[in-house]
């Protein structure tokens, strides 16, 4: 007898096959998560690149590899869709800005997000990455620019981590905030590696 599909499941299914900003796109709509309701680590970080709406795989490009690195933790742990719940603020790619990928499209927020994160009960930390989904996650709590907000990161421990994007574009970022790859990265790989054990 074949089992009736989840709430959880049917959502993915209507977010896989949803056309709200297809006008909107440069590309054809194609929507790039994974969520299992196990997942006890949340990623959320902007919306795909061009190499990732290739790929259909989250974070395969430069800048997931960076992330990986900073988590430490090898493919097959980061893409454990029962461990690890890769949800973008944006799930379709963008297109390009003057210096970057444009934001992610406000209606995949609007329509799925609230209905979606409830269903991930098991979630102990959030990985808020970048100001989009340091916006939604954080709120009001959130300093006035991401730097400041990703080095108060233990005014939102143990529950939420927000990060910078590990983006090759961000080189600058991260050589001027040396702090980050001494004092946060280590933190952060403690945490995650405590929520997936």
């Amino acid at each position: 007898m074949k089992r009736e599909p989840s709430e959880l499941e049917s959502l993915l299914v209507d977010i896989r096959a949803c056309r709200l900003c297809a006008a909107s796109l440069p590309l054809e709509p194609r929507p790039i998560l994974r969520a299992e309701a196990s997942a006890r680590l949340l990623v959320v970080g902007q919306a795909p690149g061009t190499l990732v709406h290739g790929s259909g795989i989250p974070w395969s490009d430069a800048s997931g590899m960076r992330l990986r690195g900073w988590l430490g933790l090898d493919r097959d742990t980061f893409y454990d869709q029962a461990r690890v719940a890769i949800v973008p603020m944006g799930f379709c790619y963008p297109g390009r800005g003057v210096s970057g990928d444009m934001p992610p499209r406000p209606e995949c927020s609007r329509t799925w997000h609230h209905r979606l994160f409830p269903l991930l009960p098991n979630v102990q930390l959030v990985l808020a990455i970048g100001q989009y989904a340091q916006a939604y996650f954080l709120g009001e709590r959130r300093r006035k620019t991401l730097t400041d907000t990703v080095a108060n990161w233990r005014e939102y421990a143990p529950t939420h981590f927000p990060l910078p994007h590990p983006s090759p574009r961000n080189t600058g970022w991260f050589k001027h905030n040396p702090w980050f790859d001494n004092e946060v990265v280590p933190a952060l790989r403690t945490r995650v590696a405590e929520v997936l054990s």
